[in-house]
């Protein structure tokens, strides 16, 4: 099963915030460290926003932190939240499928206990599981560059 980008940058600003919880980071910054459109981020950030899983802050010294503990958050339920009803084929579709075999095709049973599988791993893991390497993590995403010169 292929994520799409949305869950993709939705756990990857999770992590980012995760990485050092006692900091609020901004929109742009994890744009940069992910090198993630902006606008496209900004968009992530509304979601998980409205969904509870990012408090955000407006103005000077705002920006974002993580809404509960990380120990909190299920990746299954993120990616969830994220990706929507799973439909890894044209038959699992709320419409009417055109398939000629949907009727009497078996397949159906079998991804559907895949998809069951995908998210049981998922549910196994917390956001704090996937960031017990938050120095590591801090390095990588550079939260100690030096503040640029003008």
């Amino acid at each position: 099963m292929k994520l799409t980008a949305f869950t993709d940058y939705s756990l990857r600003v999770l992590i980012y915030l995760a990485a050092q919880p006692e900091r609020r980071a901004t929109i742009a910054e994890i744009s940069t460290a992910f090198d993630i459109n902006i606008n496209h981020l900004t968009k992530v950030v509304h979601h998980l926003g409205k969904r509870g899983w990012v408090e955000t802050v407006r103005g000077k010294g705002g920006g974002l932190t993580l809404a509960m503990p990380a120990g909190d958050i299920s990746v299954g339920r993120v990616v969830r939240d994220a990706e929507g009803a799973a439909e890894p084929a044209e038959c699992f579709a709320t419409e009417h499928s055109s398939c000629a075999i949907v009727q009497q095709c078996q397949l159906k049973g079998v991804l559907a206990e895949a998809v069951d599988a995908f998210y049981a791993v998922l549910d196994r893991h917390t956001l704090a599981d996937i960031t017990q390497n938050r120095g590591a993590l801090s390095k990588v995403l550079h939260f100690h560059r030096p503040a640029a010169s003008s």
